[in-house]
């Protein structure tokens, strides 16, 4: 029995409650399932919607709420049996003042996928054709000049700012053969995409894509046996490969195109929130904020790219699923939810199945409801291509359909830059 039924629940309490005592304004801190298995990636977020209600109450038979951070259910409607630790309860944003420093600007849509992809396939061969100059000047023993490739940045932002899934969906479509050439163009479109959730300026936004365009150029000055090995590295090649940060470094010192953040960011990318990391060991927030989203980032890039050394590549959701189980680890767990936000479950460009057995592309993703992105559906159920492909919004949709799963790149022979381009 409750000898507090008509008491106030005490600060900082979580409390458990049905899913039909769930209302408008609480703060719903956990689910009765793994946040990866919902729309709701963000861990922890205030019920604002009739569509937040309805999804939840879709997926749930009960939920646990943050008094302290929202409203508060009545008593009579808490349940028992569960024992709730206020502490274990993470927040879900990045600490308060690092946020607000960060977050200046609300970035809206203002095309369709359709509409930019033309404008978005021209804007990355801008920037193929500026990252390739900058590669053959190096080889050639060239300083590194980053004017050119700014102008490819540029043109970049400006189409990821009108739509980000646009721009992904184009860079999956022409990733080449060449590894490092595909990592370094991929993981400065993230950047990008990531810079513009997180709400950063337009410069801090540039400066994060091309950090990411440069992350690895120290590599060039990599014995070409080592770059190109097929295979596991021993130890010691892996040491010599660790030492492209050290050379990515010297590339830049003295070039005033550089800014000061990118620089950090360049020398920081691999080190890890546990200490685990290179070449210096930080932890948490030792290592600069850009560093952090960079180590993600070219992760999840790196985890989704062909390799000469690694045995195969993960599928993006596969990705998506080691960078939230190393969440905490090896990352900083409010950023890994807020990448997660950005590239959503099934990232656009990815092959998925559906439960029917049909066979899609993911072109753009749903901002709320990310487990039911909007596809072009390519093979029917026995894996036959379709005379005319068609388009499906799950979140729309009526039907009974869902992603089973998602799909390595080249899975049943797609050659994705023959769909679009």
């Amino acid at each position: 029995m409750n000898l507090f039924l008509n008491d106030p629940p005490p600060a900082n309490r979580i409390v458990k409650i049905g899913i039909d005592a769930l209302d408008l304004g609480m703060f719903v801190s956990r689910l009765d399932r793994p946040w990866m298995e919902t729309p709701f990636i963000l861990q922890g977020f205030v019920v604002n919607s009739s569509d937040d209600l309805e999804q939840i109450r879709a997926l749930c038979n009960h939920i646990y709420v943050d008094t302290s951070r929202g409203r508060a259910p009545p008593a009579k409607d808490w349940l028992y049996g569960d024992d709730v630790d206020p502490k274990q309860q993470r927040d879900s944003t990045l600490p308060e003042s690092e946020f607000s420093q960060l977050r200046k600007c609300h970035y809206r849509t203002t095309t369709s996928v359709e509409e930019e992809m033309a404008t978005a396939e021209k804007s990355f061969t801008e920037i193929e054709k500026s990252y390739d100059l900058l590669l053959a000047d190096l080889q050639k023993g060239k300083n590194l000049d980053v004017t050119t490739v700014k102008n490819g940045i540029e043109a970049m932002v400006n189409s990821v700012m009108r739509n980000p899934s646009a721009f992904m969906l184009v860079n999956q479509m022409k990733r080449t053969n060449e590894i490092g050439y595909a990592h370094a163009l991929g993981t400065s479109v993230w950047c990008a995409s990531f810079g513009r959730h997180l709400g950063l300026d337009r410069e801090d936004i540039e400066n994060l894509a091309l950090g990411g365009m440069l992350l690895d150029v120290g590599k060039i000055k990599l014995p070409l046996a080592l770059t190109t090995k097929k295979g596991a590295l021993t130890s010691e090649e892996q040491e010599l490969m660790k030492s492209h940060v050290d050379k990515s470094i010297h590339l830049m010192i003295g070039n005033p195109g550089i800014p000061h953040d990118v620089f950090r960011m360049i020398a920081t990318h691999h080190e890890r929130n546990d200490g685990s990391g290179y070449p210096m060991a930080l932890e948490g927030e030792d290592i600069p904020i850009y560093g952090r989203i960079a180590g993600i980032v070219d992760s999840y890039d790196a985890m989704t790219t062909k390799s000469s050394y690694r045995k195969e590549m993960s599928s993006p959701h596969e990705a998506i699923s080691e960078l939230h189980r190393l969440k905490g680890k090896q990352f900083q767990t409010e950023l890994v939810e807020q990448f997660i936000q950005t590239v959503g479950l099934y990232p656009t460009g990815s092959l998925v199945e559906l439960s029917s057995g049909e066979i899609a592309v993911v072109i753009e993703i749903n901002a709320l409801r990310r487990l039911r992105p909007t596809l072009m559906v390519l093979l029917d159920p026995n894996k036959r291509p379709y005379a005319e492909f068609k388009i499906l919004d799950l979140s729309t949709t009526e039907m009974e359909l869902e992603v089973k799963r998602g799909l390595a790149a080249g899975s049943y022979g797609i050659k994705m830059d023959e769909l679009f381009l």
